[in-house]
């Protein structure tokens, strides 16, 4: 099914002609998957370098990991602009759309990016916009699962982080133990170990600040391709232990993981 056609099951009056698509993507410094989940996605876009929401309706979509995979995080109404010199930028007063927010964050769209174009005309594009999936919850950062249902991309660890989540925080670094790196673009694994003060919320943090974290065969890939890389990453928890288990114990464990999991001989472990 059409994007645009089940746009307009919602919102009769929404049509292509009079609307632009935002294409949000990763621009350098922020990661606006981040921003929408943090609450804030709405101000982030509202500000723009360019005259680019001169239409009467924006639908925004923000990149997701994996290939031509969009979540909508919603459907505005652009009602007025203002420049503002000192900053050189406009400002767009943006009012989302209520028929649509059983949809934000849920929906998920398909649409192969022709370039880096990020403020597209609706009716040149919209044949090639599909519905994906409709998730049934909207996606979020709630509190910590419970170290067996963990399982985060890098988009989302580093929100985590960021936020310094009180209760992810107060999990991840109350424990030691053994996480695996899954490379989603290739399906190679990377095991690693944390122990010692800051369990695996000190080491998962140096993952969401670099990428790489510090591990060759990681950085290796991220010089490579550039920090995007590491959106094809998800974490999680193999085992844990107590933080005061000795380095030799948790190291064993980690070995024995790498055994298993077989990633020195196909995976990203080099020893």
């Amino acid at each position: 099914m059409l994007l645009f056609d089940l746009l307009k099951v919602c919102y009769p009056a929404l049509c292509p002609e009079e609307s632009k698509i935002h294409l949000a993507g990763w621009n350098g410094e922020e990661d606006p998957l981040d921003v929408y989940l943090a609450g804030s996605f709405n101000e982030w876009q509202s500000w723009q370098g360019k005259r680019n929401f001169e239409r009467p309706y924006v639908v925004s979509l923000i990149a997701l990991p994996g290939e031509a995979r969009w979540l909508l995080a919603g459907v505005y109404r652009s009602i007025d602009s203002a420049f503002y010199e000192a900053d050189n930028r406009y400002q767009y007063k943006l009012e989302p759309l209520s028929e649509f927010a059983e949809l934000e964050g849920r929906l998920v769209a398909k649409f192969n990016r022709s370039g880096r174009q990020s403020y597209l005309k609706a009716e040149v594009w919209h044949a090639g916009l599909s519905v994906l999936e409709i998730l049934p919850e909207p996606l979020s950062i709630g509190e910590f699962p419970g170290y067996k249902a963990l399982s985060l991309t890098w988009d989302e660890l580093n929100l985590v982080v960021k936020q310094s989540i009180d209760s992810w925080r107060a999990a991840l670094s109350s424990v030691a133990g053994v996480y695996v790196i899954s490379d989603t673009a290739t399906g190679q694994l990377y095991v690693g170990s944390a122990c010692g003060e800051g369990g695996i919320w000190q080491r998962w943090s140096d993952y969401a600040y670099s990428g790489h974290g510090g591990n060759k065969e990681i950085q290796a890939l991220i010089a490579l391709d550039g920090l995007e890389r590491a959106k094809n990453f998800r974490y999680a928890v193999l085992e844990i232990a107590d933080t005061h288990a000795s380095e030799k114990d948790i190291l064993a464990r980690e070995s024995h993981w790498k055994d298993v999991l077989m990633s020195r001989e196909h995976g990203l472990n080099s020893n």
